[in-house]
């Protein structure tokens, strides 16, 4: 299995494809690279592309601290070592909160940005007790299917869940979210505690693209807008029928996004 090795953790990755653009997928919390599956499979026809389990999660080994800054530096060493020189960074909510982080403050890492269902803001502050509350389940019982089943109807659109033609889809992924390990405590604290990114939206001058669904009650499409207007010369794109998890929700449709975002 290929890992990078940093400070205090191995961070797993995954490479698919060639070309001379290199694309870097990075994943939501409670998630691993698995998330962005239908992305890789697509566009490794067309580039090199390269998708990791931040610390703590998925393949990557435990290790503290979660801190967004701290995970942020663990992307930035990735890109270094496998890279060399700037990539197509593509982030979903987690993955984005690290992706503002780069493209701010190492813009030569970052060629173009993608930032999927995330915020530029903390953690508001109406969210923090239930997610407390479930945090401390887990730490004490881990991702039992009760728990897996609330954050489901977090992570994913309400008719994506009531569709009875996404059942096999949805049991995947309920089983994926139950297969996290208790120490997945550490990482969620990671990002509900986390810093706002406001003021550092105006230092992003790589060309950005923000796709939110219409359905997202994680990351709303409002705060998508104002990634949007923070963004100088970014674009804005909604997804019909997508909750927090596009890419698994609407993988075609995030596609074509995404293909037609790069040829531009």
């Amino acid at each position: 299995m290929p890992f990078i090795t940093l400070p205090q953790t191995k961070l797993f990755y995954q490479e698919h494809g060639s070309g001379s653009e290199t694309l870097v997928f990075s994943h939501g919390l409670l998630w691993s690279h698995k998330m962005f599956a239908a992305q890789v499979a697509e566009l490794s026809k067309q580039y090199r592309v390269i998708a990791y389990d931040h610390r703590g999660q998925g393949s990557s080994e435990v290790g503290g601290p979660y801190d967004m800054d701290t995970v942020a530096a663990d992307a930035a060493e990735l890109i270094r070592i496998l890279v060399g020189g700037p990539v197509h960074f593509i982030g979903l909510s987690m993955g984005g909160f690290v992706g503002m982080r780069l493209a701010a403050r190492q813009p030569e890492l970052v060629k173009s940005l993608t930032l999927l269902e995330t915020s530029a803001n903390a953690e508001p502050l109406e969210n923090l007790p239930q997610y407390k509350l479930l945090n401390g389940l887990v730490r004490w019982v881990g991702v039992i299917p009760p728990i897996a089943s609330k954050v489901m109807k977090i992570m994913f659109a309400h008719s994506w869940l009531q569709n009875s033609a996404n059942g096999d889809s949805i049991r995947r992924w309920k089983k994926e979210l139950t297969s996290n390990k208790k120490s997945i405590i550490g990482p969620v604290e990671g990002v509900i505690y986390r810093k706002g990114v406001e003021e550092e939206l105006v230092n992003i001058a790589c060309p950005t693209l923000v796709i939110v669904g219409d359905e997202d009650v994680a990351t709303t499409p409002q705060k998508a807008a104002f990634i949007h207007q923070g963004i100088a010369g970014s674009k804005l794109e909604t997804i019909s029928g997508a909750g927090h998890s596009s890419c698994i929700e609407k993988p075609e449709e995030v596609n074509r996004l995404l293909k037609d975002w790069l040829k531009s």
